[in-house]
């Protein structure tokens, strides 16, 4: 039987962030040794297959923050989310921008769209995700908008004429939510007058609730909020705005008027048009 380890693995990770080496953590290998020392009690042994112990199960508890850090950073998506926060309390400058950059990046396959870490699949909400956050940083210089916009509309054809062959409806595959995802990584890269954009009002308004309002995330479906709010915002990107709408910001989700002054926006201005 191993030595116990769990209170050595602690102190490691201590003495790594403290040296500011913690990115040096296999983050998958020290989680699954982890959870397999997670005994039926819920608590936790000092090793696989030793007794659980309250002492060892102390040391596991305060491993999951420096682990959780990590894997934090690693998914696209909550590197977004740190990243909105931070900038919105205009405190980007406590993180390391070109890292968080150079991360970003790094995610991006050879299709041009991005996977929730290096090598991961490429998907929509990801995609999202990492070109949100560079714009956010003022960055978008870093892609190839064209390319990745092409890499778009290309993919939409291709499923389309797989599902006409397959005699399948590409609108039983769509989703509101799905449907933002795509769209405002097109505006953000300056190239959302290469869709249709007819054909997905008719499908966001296909959704709404004519009687009691609200829209769903397909047509007939229960509408809800939360599919309310991003039909609401691919809205005001398709020409349909109505008097007394405000303009809103694509990779933040919030009105321009009401984040004004949180940007540096004739940076973002000139990374829009490079």
């Amino acid at each position: 039987m191993e030595h116990p380890r769990m209170n050595g693995e602690y102190w490691c990770l201590t003495i790594l962030d403290l040296l500011g080496k913690l990115q040096a953590v296999d983050v998958d290998e020290v989680v699954s040794w982890v959870l397999h020392c997670q005994h039926d009690s819920s608590g936790f042994e000092g090793n696989i297959g030793h007794e659980p112990h309250v002492q060892y199960t102390l040391s596991a508890v305060q491993v999951w923050p420096y682990l959780t850090r990590l894997m934090f950073w690693m998914l696209t998506r909550f590197s977004y989310i740190a990243i909105s926060c931070l900038s919105l309390l205009h405190r980007l400058d406590k993180i390391s921008v070109e890292k968080a950059v150079n991360y970003s990046v790094t995610c991006k396959n050879h299709d041009g769209g991005f996977g929730c870490t290096p090598g991961g699949k490429s998907h929509a909400g990801q995609i999202f995700c990492c070109v949100g956050a560079l714009a956010v940083m003022g960055s978008l210089h870093r892609i190839d908008k064209t390319f990745l916009g092409g890499g778009y509309v290309s993919s939409k054809l291709i499923l389309e004429t797989f599902l006409t062959k397959q005699k399948l409806n590409l609108a039983a595959l769509m989703a509101i939510w799905y449907s933002w995802w795509v769209l405002s990584s097109l505006v953000i890269i300056d190239r959302v007058h290469w869709i249709g954009k007819e054909k997905l009002v008719k499908f966001v308004l296909d959704c709404q609730d004519i009687e009691n309002g609200g829209i769903s995330d397909r047509p007939d479906d229960t509408v809800d909020v939360y599919h309310t709010y991003f039909a609401v915002a691919a809205l005001t990107f398709l020409d349909v705005m109505v008097d007394g709408w405000l303009e809103l910001l694509s990779f933040q989700l919030h009105p321009k008027e009401l984040l004004g002054s949180a940007y540096d926006w004739d940076k973002i201005s000139n990374d829009y048009m490079r």
